[in-house]
């Protein structure tokens, strides 16, 4: 069996891109493979900032003979249909054989050997690559003919069990040359094969593989924050990223001036995060320290004290800037910034911010004063609700959009306004999706809900409903958003009639699907129609789920489903339910004792939301269900006998129906 090593070597490929490169990479050489007929075995991918790198092993030398048939047109086809397949397969009509009055070009692939099968795959790879941005360069970029890619290529290693597999994109011909570290080596660094890639580029100062970069950044970066009696704060995607743009990273930790810790510390952090790739540093208290680590990507003869000086400078004049944007914030009431609101327009149908805001606050302050949330103070939640956008038009969010609901917390906090005021502010976003904190401070519970209660409700009635992947006003996060304020809090009010209602049990599905809970027994609960508060929902499915995974609730399934496809079939030929039997049977008459018993049990149990009690009533059904199958002739030969035993029937099935309709279960 056989390795082959492929590097493409290219100017900076940007560190969001690498990624997706590395998967575009393995999809086309898998097909190129495939359709070339050779199997693959382990595929490894690498890049850094200046390469991708693909390794495949256990190749075979050569490829099998391979028989292809594609079928074409009828033998009585029109000329012109057979015209066009003999030009697409390249075939003449001698060539083509017939089987039941159909063509079919049939052709014979000798075995070729892996090598030439490569060499004919790495340029239609290159030409085939799809970037999100790409470019052309050079003189021959004058023709739209030229190669593309994502920055200018520069040199293409393919190596086939140490020997080169000749080949040539563009002008750039294949050979077994890489170059090094940018700074830290210097003329070309020759691979010998496969194996021996990985170790010739660390000795050049490059570490290939990405993951192994990710990991020295993550223990480094620590190491140098603990040095100095600090912990590093976790950021795995600033580990990637860092990751995407070194290859041979060194990170270095540096101090930026104590006053910047007057502005919040979500603003220092995501300043050095998002402007400059550096991660932030918390003290033995938890607090944000005046600390950074910016990661190289050289080993400095200083011990990175000049690298480390120049990323000061530049941190502290981004700094300077969200210190400004803050003080100059912090001169606005809130209030008086949500007066800007009315010049922001939320869609051309709903008004304005301002005019969604008024909605908010309405909504907000009923959910309160109903006692809906429990505990919140209706003045309270409307006047967080009235000032939940204002942050939307200060500077800092301009800046960092990211921070909006935060900042407006911070700016709460700081003129005076109420805890329970700031926090909703703060946090009336959440959740934002799977994982997220769900608020459980009933002022921010009022906020959070109506926010997103409004938008829901407002888009479904200007009909802008999503629609298959398609969700541009983010109406799905809001519902699971809403799920999830209503079943952590036990808020128990009606989510909304119609589409609404149907949008939320589907959502509702998704959300608990997490949960272990079965989508068709949400089905079946919502079936009966009428059940809008989803507390109450969801305690009656979790009972269900629980009921029909005993022996009693599995028979009373396997007797209802035999009993409603029995009142199925005959509900078609027109029987209507209302006969009784003067002389039943034994078993038919326990069934009717036991139906007296039970049904009115479990419906007073479903009224009282014991729905644990009426699972526990309908399983006293189970032994007279079976005995009625088992002793009883249903399609008795007496028509009255036959009718009666049908409502029978019909009152075990309208009995179980109190609880959830067992038709949508499935099994």
């Amino acid at each position: 069996m056989s390795t082959f090593l492929l590097e493409l070597r290219s100017e900076e490929i940007p560190a969001r891109m690498q990624a997706n490169a590395r998967a575009e990479l393995e999809k086309l050489f898998r097909a190129a493979m495939q359709g070339a007929g050779v199997a693959l075995g382990e595929l490894t991918l690498w890049s850094t900032p200046r390469r991708l790198a693909l390794i495949a092993r256990d190749l075979p030398v050569a490829t099998q003979a391979v028989r292809e048939e594609v079928k074409g047109p009828k033998a009585s086809a029109p000329e012109q249909a057979l015209a066009g397949f003999l030009r697409k397969t390249g075939l003449t009509r001698e060539d083509l054989v017939e089987r039941d009055g159909v063509l079919f070009a049939v052709t014979e692939k000798p075995g070729r050997a892996t090598a030439d099968v490569l060499a004919e795959a790495i340029p239609a790879i290159i030409r085939g690559f799809s970037w999100p941005k790409s470019q052309r360069w050079g003189a021959a970029s004058l023709s739209t003919e030229s190669l593309r890619w994502v920055r200018p290529l520069q040199g293409i290693v393919a190596l086939l069990d140490g020997a080169v597999v000749d080949c040539d994109v563009g002008g750039i011909t294949s050979g077994r040359d890489t170059v090094g570290h940018r700074f830290h080596s210097t003329g070309a660094v020759t691979i010998a094969d496969a194996d021996s890639y990985a170790d010739a580029l660390r000795a050049a100062h490059v570490i290939v593989d990405h993951a192994a970069r990710q990991d020295t950044i993550r223990a480094a970066a620590a190491e140098a924050a603990a040095a100095a009696g600090l912990s590093l704060v976790a950021d795995e995607g600033l580990v990637i990223e860092n990751a995407g743009l070194t290859e041979w990273p060194q990170p270095l930790l540096g101090r930026f001036d104590e006053a910047y810790l007057d502005v919040p510390p979500e603003v220092i952090q995501l300043t050095a995060r998002i402007n400059q790739k550096y991660f932030v540093c918390e003290d033995a208290a938890g607090k944000l320290a005046n600390a950074f680590v910016c990661t190289a990507n050289i080993a400095a003869t200083d011990g990175g004290e000049g690298i480390v000086a120049g990323n000061r400078k530049v941190l502290a004049a981004r700094l300077s800037d969200a210190r400004f944007f803050w003080q100059q914030d912090l001169k606005t009431p809130l209030a008086q910034q949500a007066e800007k609101l009315s010049r922001i327009t939320f869609h051309e149908k709903l008004g304005t911010v301002a005019d969604k805001v008024a909605r908010v606050a309405k909504l907000a302050e009923w959910l309160a004063a109903e006692g809906i949330v429990p505990d919140a103070d209706p003045a309270l939640a409307r006047q967080a609700a009235e000032l939940c956008k204002a942050d939307l038009v200060t500077e800092m969010v301009g800046e960092f959009p990211e921070l909006q609901g935060l900042m407006g917390g911070y700016y709460a906090r700081a003129e005076g306004l109420p805890d329970a005021v700031a926090d909703a502010i703060r946090d009336h976003y959440k959740p934002v999706g799977q994982g997220d904190d769900v608020p459980t401070a009933p002022v921010t519970v009022c906020v959070a809900l109506a926010d997103k209660l409004d938008t829901l409700r407002s888009f479904f009635a200007i009909d802008e409903k999503p629609t298959g992947s398609k969700d541009p006003f983010a109406l799905r996060r809001a519902a699971l958003g809403i799920i999830s304020l209503i079943t952590e809090n036990g808020l128990r009010f009606s989510v909304g009639e119609g589409d609404l209602l149907t949008f939320f049990a589907d959502r509702l599905k998704v959300q608990q699907k997490e949960a272990g809970v079965r989508h068709d027994l949400i089905d079946a609960v919502f079936a009966l129609g009428g059940e809008d508060d989803l507390v109450r929902l969801l305690a009656r499915v979790h009972a269900l789920q629980a009921f029909i995974t005993t022996e009693d609730g599995k028979n009373l399934l396997a007797g209802y489903k035999r009993a409603a496809n029995i009142l199925r079939a005959e509900e078609k030929k027109g029987w209507a339910q209302g006969s009784t039997n003067p002389a039943p049977v034994p078993a038919e008459a326990a069934l009717i004792a036991a139906l007296a018993d039970a049904a009115p049990r479990a419906e007073a149990a479903v009224a009282a939301e014991d729905f644990t009690g009426a699972m526990a009533a309908l399983a006293t059904l189970r032994s007279s269900v079976d005995a009625f199958f088992e002793d009883v002739i249903v399609n008795a030969p007496e028509e009255e006998v036959r009718a009666a035993r049908l409502s029978l029937l019909a009152q075990f099935r309208a009995a179980v129906h109190k609880v959830a309709d067992f038709s949508r279960i499935e099994g």
